[in-house]
């Protein structure tokens, strides 16, 4: 496709690209995300509503060049916030505030800690716990950042582990957990966007076998998690990262990069002494269990439809809100007849948790406002990127490239499911004429840099929650996660190449493997020579 035709059937072009870049450049410099959301939000209705060509100035409800930019702002929002699935997780994001509140003054969050510091005996052991929890939660990832979080927050401040580290395991056990297993909100959306387009180019694997085909090929997913346990065991640190953990370890973890955390919020709750560990454990084995019932239960499983299909098909917002209530309702019966807390107590504990997540709340609907004015039908800023390289591609190449630009979309945009379902159905159509042979590696390639573009975005709704989780400052989370990422996604990049050459999942991976582990037995070796010679001019002196 040519550039003269991109911008003939994309309106606004260039100009597209300006309020991503607007909104970005303000998050880094001022590191303020509400305000910088909110210039994006505006400049792009801005180009929206000024330099509208008439088909689509003949549908606003005012041209107004000032007024109409804030009314089409404030109709986004209202947009955002009324979708059925956006205002189903905002609800279960209240109500998860609620439950952590609730666990807090019920005593089990406190039991749990006691109980795993007896367990947990070092810093390592710390992280890896945070882990494998991580990997334990693989349902959704909006779940998974904020129930660790949560959870191992006063562990890990008990190894003065800072909240930058623990919001980075926190998102690098998120997305790439969930985008992972079969048996998740991710996958399911990731068929349903597969589905008619494989179909349409006459691929003849579909449905959960293409994704399966296509898992063996989402390296940065895979190698985020495998520099997450290299992180921990070996104890390396570098970038900003670095300068937290020395300060956390000196200070404390709230020294630095530590937002206000819901305990903070809920300082003025009793605490019971009563609770136990399993309190705590026993809700959130609930809440997952209930979670993947509901998943099945919406989906059709209870009706006949296969488990398989069920998943793929299922609506995850709703349910996780049933979830949610359910829980709510079982720790209601749990706690309450054993007095570990009064009714009055149960709705004082709800009520403040969900004032712990008002931040976190008004946050998302910045978020997917900002989405809106990227979308497809208003400046349609994702298909106009994509569509300017969508070329003459060679074969082999075709995995780096999409790669790529599946990261540029979700850095950009924020939204790794709006990345993909940008790009998704570019991918295959591309790969249909290019190189079909190649599209298990496409698939795998468009999933990865879509998780690796939201790994850096600052407007990224999962980086955000991860920060949450953490009760980490959001910009110290982003920078100094941006090193890590960008080390998995240079390997990754190579990994992809000699997919294109090899044909084959295993070699590239095992390739990108011994690449990481060499890279941060280097890194590891660089520090502590580093800090024995510090240690020695020290001694000097």
């Amino acid at each position: 496709m040519k550039e003269d035709d991109i911008m003939l059937e994309h309106a606004y072009g260039w100009l597209s690209i300006i309020p991503p870049l607007i909104a970005i450049t303000l998050a880094v410099t001022t590191k303020e995300v509400f305000g910088s959301l909110l210039v994006g939000i505006i400049s792009g209705y801005a180009i929206y509503v000024n330099f509208a060509p008439p088909s689509i100035l003949a549908t606003l409800e005012i041209t107004n060049p000032v007024l109409g930019p804030l009314n089409e702002t404030v109709n986004a929002m209202l947009g955002a916030t009324s979708n059925r699935d956006n205002l189903a997780l905002l609800f279960f994001l209240a109500m998860l505030g609620g439950l952590v509140a609730i666990l807090t003054a019920a005593g089990g969050s406190k039991a749990f800690a006691k109980w795993a510091t007896t367990k947990i005996k070092s810093k390592r052991a710390a992280q890896l716990a945070t882990f494998a929890l991580g990997c334990v939660i693989f349902i959704d990832d909006y779940f998974n950042a904020l129930t660790v979080g949560n959870v191992m927050r006063p562990i890990t401040d008990r190894y003065k582990i800072s909240r930058a580290k623990l919001a980075y395991i926190i998102d690098s056990t998120a997305a790439p957990v969930t985008i992972l297993f079969p048996v998740s909100s991710w996958v399911a959306t990731v068929i349903s966007l597969i589905n008619p387009s494989l179909q349409q180019y006459g691929f003849k694997e579909q449905g959960l076998g293409a994704f399966m085909s296509a898992c063996p090929f989402n390296y940065y997913a895979w190698l985020t998690l495998l520099m997450v346990v290299l992180v921990a065991t070996l104890n390396v640190d570098f970038g900003p990262m670095a300068r937290f953990e020395r300060i956390s370890q000196e200070q404390g973890s709230d020294a630095v990069s530590a937002q206000d955390s819901p305990d903070d919020e809920m300082e003025v709750l009793d605490v019971s002494d009563k609770g136990t560990a399993w309190d705590l454990i026993l809700s959130i084995v609930v809440l997952v269990a209930l979670a993947l019932l509901s998943m099945l239960y919406t989906g059709g499983f209870f009706d006949g439809v296969p488990a398989a299909a069920a998943l793929s098909n299922c609506d995850s917002s709703i349910s996780l809100v049933y979830a949610g209530t359910g829980t709510l309702i079982f720790t209601l019966f749990l706690f309450v007849p054993r007095k570990l807390m009064t009714i009055k107590q149960f709705i004082e504990a709800f009520v403040q948790g969900i004032k712990s997540m008002v931040s976190a709340i008004f946050m998302l609907i910045l978020a997917w406002t900002f989405a809106s004015v990227l979308s497809e039908g208003v400046l349609s800023t994702g298909s106009f990127v994509a569509g300017m390289v969508a070329g003459n591609i060679p074969g082999f190449i075709l995995p780096v490239i999409i790669f790529l630009l599946s990261a540029f979309i979700a850095f950009t945009t924020g939204v790794s499911w709006g990345a993909m379902a940008i790009m998704l159905p570019t991918s295959i159509a591309v790969c249909a004429v290019v190189a079909p042979e190649h599209i298990a590696a496409v698939l795998g390639a468009t999933l990865a840099g879509s998780v690796y573009g939201d790994h850096c975005s600052p407007l990224a709704d999962t980086t955000i929650l991860s920060s949450a989780g953490a009760s980490c400052v959001h910009l110290d989370h982003v920078m100094s996660q941006l090193p890590y990422a960008n080390v998995v996604a240079g390997i990754s990049l190579v990994g992809f190449l000699v997919a294109g050459l090899t044909f084959n999942p295993w070699i590239p991976m095992a390739v990108c493997v011994l690449l990481i582990t060499t890279v941060m037995l280097v890194i590891h070796y660089r520090i502590q020579k580093r800090d024995a010679r510090l240690l020695r001019q020290s001694s000097d002196f």
